[in-house]
């Protein structure tokens, strides 16, 4: 039964709709359903109805919804001291610093600055990359980086960048994976043709790609070649950082990073579990000093709060061993989706709890509808692979629930594919 509200506010998913059709921008397409309560893994839409969220706001959520630990740090921060200008440094904003550099295991002379999203920190990683004095910089194809000029320019989908073009320039997509394209554009011919390289910007897993890791040994080489050039590597760890993988940097595993230092790593996502904050880490001297006193600024970057909510995140991941959980129903989640033996799953690929489950047919959207239909919150980030990226806490128990939709789910159940 339709609520109605003494104002006149239909309740409804009806309702909401409606409103959001009117009042909202249609960037995003019509939502899916409104949501309007969470608690640990699940949502409630404005039904009642219940959904496991395998997805948690893509992968920001990482302690799930409503986290006792994380509410109290936000609110007690809100009720001591909500914001300042960056005129002035907070214990929260400097403690966090610390901490980060301290878990990236970043070397002497290494700075941290602060934004209030992922693009944000792509946008200033850029901007770094000009104080080189180099203007050369390579992304990969398929790379996600933000929507804001600076970085959508790195990012290489035609699609979001077209309308927006000309973007700045100096960018150069290489293909995904490939050492000897890699090798190619530092080579000397390259360099006289087009310049030194001023940076190379990748992300150790590609998540909007579709889940792609970087073949082993290629992080090891960019390595290598940048520091043989003089040019920064900057890995984008937006979506893989934080505990997402199972460490607390996609880099930091021998099998994606071998022991590399980068010069620049990128976050944001899960660093405030939920609220809005994220950082560029520079390692070293001479990385950290790239932007100087006016060159670069942000009014939410750092504030009070962010920062509380960021260390209050990785204080629970850090006490309940998120890091293990997270590698532990990873695999069982991973295994048990490719046991079920459903024709339809090709594979599960990826670490942690940053996955994707490959399907044998391009029908990514509808097994993601029939999932939303069963309860399950998941994401079509390809046409023939489903994202899951669900909050860390997720259990083993909750993560068999997934694996048993994925078991069931068929093309039958779905509606056929349908052209552009």
């Amino acid at each position: 039964m339709t609520e109605i509200t003494s104002t006149g506010r239909d309740l409804s998913t009806q309702g909401w709709t409606e409103a959001y059709s009117r009042s909202v921008m249609d960037t995003f397409g019509p939502p899916q359903r409104i949501l309007v309560r969470g608690e640990g893994p699940y949502v409630w839409d404005a039904e009642g109805t219940r959904y496991l969220d395998l997805l948690a706001g893509i992968a920001v959520n990482a302690l799930g919804h409503a986290h006792p630990t994380l509410t109290a740090a936000v609110s007690a921060q809100l009720g001591t001291l909500g914001h300042v200008s960056n005129f002035f440094g907070t214990p929260t904003q400097i403690t966090l610093a610390e901490r980060l550099l301290q878990l990236a295991e970043a070397p002497a002379g290494s700075r941290v600055f602060f934004t209030s999203s992922g693009t944000e920190a792509n946008e200033a990683a850029f901007k770094m990359t000009r104080r080189t004095g180099r203007t050369r910089v390579l992304a990969l194809e398929g790379g996600f980086h933000g929507r804001s000029l600076g970085a959508l320019a790195l990012t290489h989908k035609p699609a979001y960048r077209e309308p927006f073009e000309p973007l700045p320039g100096g960018v150069e997509h290489l293909p995904f994976g490939d050492t000897e394209a890699l090798e190619a554009a530092f080579a000397p011919d390259a360099v006289a043709e087009h310049g030194e390289v001023a940076a190379l910007v990748v992300e150790p897993i590609q998540g909007e790609a579709g889940v792609r890791e970087l073949p082993a040994g290629y992080l090891a080489l960019a390595r290598r070649l940048t520091q043989d050039a003089g040019s920064l590597l900057v890995l984008d760890e937006v979506q893989t950082g934080m505990g997402r993988t199972g460490s607390w940097f996609a880099f930091q595993q021998p099998e994606i990073g071998g022991g590399i230092v980068p010069d620049v790593v990128t976050l944001a996502k899960g660093l405030g579990g939920g609220f809005p904050v994220g950082a560029v880490l520079a390692f070293g001297e001479r990385a950290a000093t790239l932007l100087g006193r006016g060159q670069h600024g942000t009014t939410f970057g750092g504030n009070p709060v962010a920062a509380a909510a960021a260390l209050a995140t990785i204080g629970v991941i850090e006490r309940d061993r998120l890091l293990a959980h997270t590698r532990t129903v990873g695999k069982v989640l991973r295994r048990a989706v490719v046991a079920a033996g459903n024709p339809l799953v090709k594979d599960v690929r990826g670490r942690g709890l940053l996955l994707a489950v490959e399907l044998t047919r391009p029908v990514a959207a509808q097994v993601a509808a029939a999932a939303l239909d069963a309860g399950f919150i998941v994401n079509a980030v390809a046409p023939d692979a489903v994202r899951l990226a669900p909050p860390l806490v997720l259990t083993i128990d909750q993560a068999l629930d997934a694996a048993r939709f994925f078991a069931g789910v068929s093309v039958e159940t779905t509606a056929p594919e349908k052209d552009d």
